[in-house]
């Protein structure tokens, strides 16, 4: 195809989210979710995922919107890592489930929300018990 200027291929490097507020965002996914802040500029805060960064910025407007993406979080120890999280004060928003199988494997999500209100999910190919 040679200089053909689209996205396919590429890797997604960076997903945003806001919220209301960042210290609460910051205690949420550093301390909770455990994930490495890398480092907070202005009103925005860069954590660092395997392979793409998350930014999570203050809303610009007071009561704007918040929302619109879901995370999914590779969980192949989805089981284990929820009642983890669940331990910790994550809210699930209903059990595991299987939205594809396969021979061997069944493809699980779980569901929850950080504390204003952004789509969250656990997402793991699991090996079916034998």
């Amino acid at each position: 195809m040679g200089s053909e200027a689209n996205l396919a291929g590429r890797k997604l490097v960076q997903v945003a989210l806001t919220c209301r507020d960042l210290d609460r965002a910051r205690t949420f996914y550093r301390d909770t979710l455990g994930l490495a802040l890398m480092f907070e500029a202005g009103n925005m805060l860069f954590f660092q995922l395997e392979g793409l960064r998350l930014m999570i910025g203050k809303e610009e407007q007071v009561g704007g919107a918040i929302g619109g993406s879901v995370l999914y979080f590779d969980a192949p120890d989805i089981d284990a890592l929820g009642a983890a999280l669940e331990a910790k004060g994550v809210v699930f928003l209903r059990p595991a489930e299987a939205v594809q199988r396969t021979e061997t494997h069944e493809l699980k999500l779980r569901a929850f929300k950080d504390p204003d209100g952004n789509a969250l999910a656990l997402m793991g190919m699991v090996a079916k018990a034998t």
